[in-house]
C-alpha cells in the first residue's frame, strides 16, 4: 500500500465524519471492479452502470453502520451482489453467462485456454470456441448463488473467507457452492474433452 494513498479504513472513517470527497475516492477505486462483477450477472451495459450506481448509493447510506468487521471491498461486494439479485428478480431475468477470456489475479479462470492447448490452428481455435460455448452454457444453467460464488472466486480472486463475507453465508456453504459449480461445468465438458468421471478436466 503506497504511503501516498489512504487506506480504505481511513477513507471510510473520513466518510463517516461527513467527508463526501473520501467516498468519491472509494468509488473511483472500486467502480470498475464492481462493474466487472455485475457484468457476470447482468447483460446490458447501461443496466450494469445503473445497478452499480445504486449499489454505491446503498453503500454510502449504509457506511455510518460499517464497523470494519470485514474488508471494505467484501462489504461492498455483498451490497453489489444483493443489489444485482434484487434487480434480476424485479426484471424476471437470468444473469448472463461468463465471458470466455476472463482471468483473476491468481490466474484462475474458466478460460478455454486453461482447458485446451493454446495452438493457433483452425482445429484448435474451433475446439477452444466449442469448449468456451459449453462452459458458458454450463455456467448459465447454474443457480444464481452458485454462479455468484464461482464469479467471486474465479474472476475476482477472493478467498473463501472473503466470499463467505460477501455472500453473507458460512464458509462451508461457499466451498460447497464452488465445488458444485465446478463439477457442473466439468460434467458438461467431459464429452467434448474425452475425460472420465472423477477427473475434472
Amino acid at each position: 500500500m503506497s504511503d501516498q494513498r489512504e487506506t480504505d479504513a481511513e477513507l471510510v472513517e473520513r466518510v463517516q465524519q461527513g467527508d463526501k470527497r473520501a467516498f468519491e475516492l472509494l468509488v473511483a477505486k472500486y467502480q470498475r471492479r464492481v462493474e466487472r462483477l455485475l457484468s457476470r450477472l447482468i447483460r446490458d451495459p447501461s443496466e450494469i452502470e445503473d445497478v452499480a450506481q445504486e449499489a454505491f448509493i446503498k453503500a454510502y447510506r449504509a457506511l455510518p453502520q460499517f464497523r470494519g468487521d470485514s474488508a471494505f471491498y467484501t462489504w461492498l461486494y455483498r451490497i453489489a451482489v444483493n443489489t444485482a439479485k434484487n434487480y434480476l428478480v424485479s426484471q424476471g431475468r437470468r444473469p448472463k453467462p461468463f465471458a470466455d477470456t476472463q482471468t483473476d489475479e491468481d490466474g484462475e479462470s474458466f478460460d478455454a485456454a486453461d482447458v485446451v492447448e493454446d495452438i493457433n490452428t483452425p482445429d484448435a481455435v474451433l475446439h477452444s470456441r466449442q469448449v468456451a460455448e459449453v462452459v458458458n452454457a454450463a455456467i448459465e444453467s447454474l443457480p444464481l448463488d452458485l454462479r455468484t460464488a464461482i464469479t467471486l472466486r474465479e474472476i475476482e480472486g477472493l478467498s473463501y473467507e472473503e466470499i463467505a463475507q460477501a455472500m453473507d453465508c458460512p464458509i462451508g456453504t461457499v466451498r460447497s457452492r464452488i465445488f458444485r459449480a465446478r463439477e457442473a461445468v466439468a460434467e458438461q465438458l467431459r464429452p467434448l474433452l474425452g475425460t472420465v468421471e472423477g477427473k475434472r478436466w
